[in-house]
């Protein structure tokens, strides 16, 4: 077994972003760490993370990830977190340049695909490159999966 399976398998994915896949062709991916304080950690912990209308950004040579909604830790004080405080992501520099030139020139945007914690209990955030999709885009997917289902159905019933 890989490395990449391994760590595949120990992975804890705390929130996806379905609607990313539906609203954004996504062309490239990467892997970043997140700047936390504690209560937002424990709250990640307990699965209490939105990711609907989240979106990062290149601001002064790092990257930030906006709206994404980590809900108050249930057992906090009065020192628990803002729910929907921008986050600082962390990334290598040839990384965070690369980012800053496709997001400006071509008008790909940066969308935050999923959250878990790594086989090392760190939070890390896994981010997409992507293009937003039109209408008529969106049509062809649709009639691309259910022509997919068509012929599954026809080669299951051609099998009995």
């Amino acid at each position: 077994m890989s490395d990449a399976a391994k760590a595949e398998k120990t992975e804890k994915v705390v929130a996806t972003n379905r609607k990313a896949f539906h609203d954004y062709r996504i062309d490239e991916r990467f892997e970043a760490g997140m700047v936390l304080q504690g209560t937002e950690v424990k709250a990640m912990r307990e699965g209490r993370v939105n990711l609907k209308d989240s979106f990062a950004r290149v601001d002064k040579n790092e990257v930030v990830l906006h709206n994404c909604h980590i809900s108050p830790y249930s057992h906090g004080n009065i020192m628990n977190h803002d729910p929907v405080r921008p986050r600082k992501l962390l990334l290598h520099r040839k990384e965070i340049s690369k980012l800053l030139g496709r997001t400006q020139q071509k008008g790909l945007t940066l969308v935050p695909l999923r959250m878990y914690f790594n086989a090392g209990g760190r939070a890390k955030v896994e981010l997409g490159l992507g293009k937003g999709k039109h209408d008529y885009d969106r049509r062809e997917d649709i009639k691309g999966r259910e022509a997919r289902r068509d012929v599954e159905r026809a080669m299951k019933v051609s099998k009995r």
